[in-house]
């Protein structure tokens, strides 16, 4: 039977170069000279495999490991059995990462099945666009007037650049993508589904009812952003709605008119940010939180999961809850509900 991975393994690498990529140690020295060449899970990994030991949470899975190298922090090297190989290293995750770049590189950013700089005659281009040599253009792809597209760059089956546009070199447009009124970067992802661009939300009330309010603004993306599945990215009102370069937003993200996402933000699936707010540079939103229109949220701030922001964040501050706060004080105050609510179990009547 045919194999059914889509990433196809190559010649692998040495147990000793992938310790010298991470800057880690090996625990037996003598087994450098072993190659690997794939990656998976603890409990399924074979000789060929190298998995990642985080937490002892996985101590089971990882007797039944018969992996060619495990990566772990010194700290659990302990739990390891001597049968298999360890790299030790300081950020077993981050680590792991860099092993998995270096064994399967071209899963690093999407590809296309078109041969590289060909432009598909199915796709539809404006005479006026400018598409340098190198970049790529898949069949039923839509490119309007104006647009401006850089060497190296794919344009995927389905993708909608409106006039205008300018998308850089080395990026990936996906599938369905639709771009409007925006300014992409280099080594921009947008993944399938995403929209870049259209109206914001904004309406104010008038003799009839709801009016619309214009959104003249664009959608500035800068270097190296990477933006997941079914994505929004409403273009701004007044002023530009910006993504910092190498930020990282998840699938399903809403990301409102005027808003300004500083650099290396990592922002979760199903978070939702209003109009105009602001954050600074290294913020994480975690996921399915609601951030208020007009909030600022500053530099390397921390929001946790399923909260909702409805006040400026200090920099550096690590809030959470419903409205967020600091997550001390919010942990503090779950655990006296959490009092409160068991020492009324005694009171408590069946009253059937």
């Amino acid at each position: 039977m045919m194999s059914s991975s889509f990433f196809q393994r190559g010649e692998g690498q040495t147990l000793a170069a992938l310790a010298s990529l991470c800057g880690g140690e090996l625990r037996a020295p003598s087994a450098g000279a072993i190659r690997v060449d794939g990656l998976a899970a603890l409990k399924d990994a074979g000789p060929q495999d190298v998995a990642l030991f985080d937490s002892p949470t996985y101590s089971d899975d990882l007797k039944l490991s018969r992996a060619g190298l495990v990566v772990t922090s010194r700290r659990h090297a302990g739990l390891v059995q001597d049968a298999l190989s360890v790299l030790i290293v300081r950020h077993p995750q981050s680590a792991f990462g860099q092993i998995g770049r270096a064994l399967f590189p071209q899963a690093v950013q999407p590809v296309s099945s078109e041969k590289v700089g060909n432009i598909s005659p199915l796709a539809s281009i404006h005479p006026s666009a400018s598409i340098e040599s190198g970049a790529t253009v898949e069949p039923f792809a839509s490119i309007g007037p104006g647009v401006a597209i850089g060497s190296g760059t794919i344009v995927a089956s389905g993708a909608v650049i409106s006039a205008g546009c300018q998308i850089g070199r080395d990026s990936y447009i996906g599938p369905h993508v639709s771009v409007q009124h925006a300014l992409i970067g280099n080594k921009v992802i947008l993944h399938p589904g995403v929209r870049v661009g259209q109206d914001g939300f904004g309406y104010a009330p008038g003799a009839t009812g709801l009016e619309k309010m214009v959104q003249v603004g664009r959608v500035i993306i800068q270097d190296r952003v990477e933006v997941g599945a079914n994505s929004a990215i409403d273009r701004g009102a007044v002023r530009d709605t910006v993504i910092g370069e190498n930020t990282k937003i998840d699938n399903l993200v809403q990301v409102a008119h005027n808003v300004v996402i500083g650099r290396n933000c990592v922002i979760v699936g199903q978070v939702g940010i209003a109009g105009s707010v602001t954050m600074g540079d290294g913020v994480a939103i975690g996921g399915q939180t609601g951030i208020n229109g007009h909030v600022h949220i500053g530099d390397g701030a921390q929001i946790a999961a399923v909260s909702v922001v409805a006040n400026d964040v200090p920099a550096g501050a690590r809030w959470g809850g419903t409205p967020a706060r600091p997550v001390r004080e919010w942990i503090r105050e779950m655990a006296v509900l959490r009092r409160i609510g068991q020492s009324g179990r005694g009171d408590e009547r069946d009253d059937g």
